[in-house]
């Protein structure tokens, strides 16, 4: 039988080394590529078509949400499998959205992450049993209300979830921009429509895997 042909994308060498060691071990995979950064991230899986890229979530360039949002949009067989240190579901319904088919947490153990490919490979998705139970309940009502693809945020919409993201509320964000208040509000319920957020929360923790957070 054919093995399961996978990528590694993390931007820590010693991470990537690791993973390496483990998943070669595996008689069924193979490492074909490794990358360190979100853009070689996105070019060599484009290129390569991995069965299941193992992706690092914080990364330098283009970060793991923004990554598995493009590949999936232009190669949804691509299978990503996403690293994390967050237990937040929040993360898991923002990583789902865009794509990922499984997520597995840093700190559990490499059997965990052999387990996730090997499901991922078959078609399967894979959420760590380290979440709560709450994660399966997540992950049902996020995969039902999935954004369609092509469904993108205004740029107007996406200014005003940085503001707000950035703690600035309706009066300051009207001032800013140079609208009314109720325009704000109305862009607001739009883009958290669209990304099916329900409360401020939803959107910081957008802003932090889309990077918003770290910029000046």
């Amino acid at each position: 039988m054919a093995k399961v042909r996978v990528m590694l994308a993390d931007d820590h060498k010693m991470m990537r080394e690791g993973l390496r060691v483990f998943v070669t071990r595996q008689t069924d995979m193979e490492v074909i590529a490794e990358a360190e950064n979100g853009e070689t991230t996105v070019a060599l899986a484009q290129k390569l078509q991995p069965d299941v890229l193992v992706m690092d979530v914080s990364m330098p360039d283009v970060n793991g949400l923004t990554a598995t949002e493009i590949l999936h949009k232009s190669h949804p067989d691509i299978k990503v499998l996403t690293l994390t240190r967050h237990t937040d579901t929040g993360y898991l319904q923002q990583l789902l959205r865009a794509g990922a088919r499984g997520y597995v947490l840093k700190q559990s153990g490499a059997e965990e992450l052999v387990r996730a490919i090997r499901a991922l490979a078959t078609g399967n998705s894979y959420i760590d049993p380290a979440i709560t139970g709450q994660a399966v309940g997540v992950m049902s009502q996020t995969l039902a209300r999935a954004t369609p693809a092509g469904t993108n945020l205004s740029n107007r919409e996406e200014e005003v979830l940085r503001l707000v993201a950035w703690g600035l509320v309706s009066r300051e964000i009207s001032a800013r921009l140079g609208i009314s208040i109720k325009t704000v509000e109305s862009h607001k319920a739009n883009a958290m429509s669209k990304l099916g957020m329900a409360n401020r929360l939803d959107i910081v923790r957008y802003a932090l895997l889309r990077g918003w957070l770290e910029e000046t």
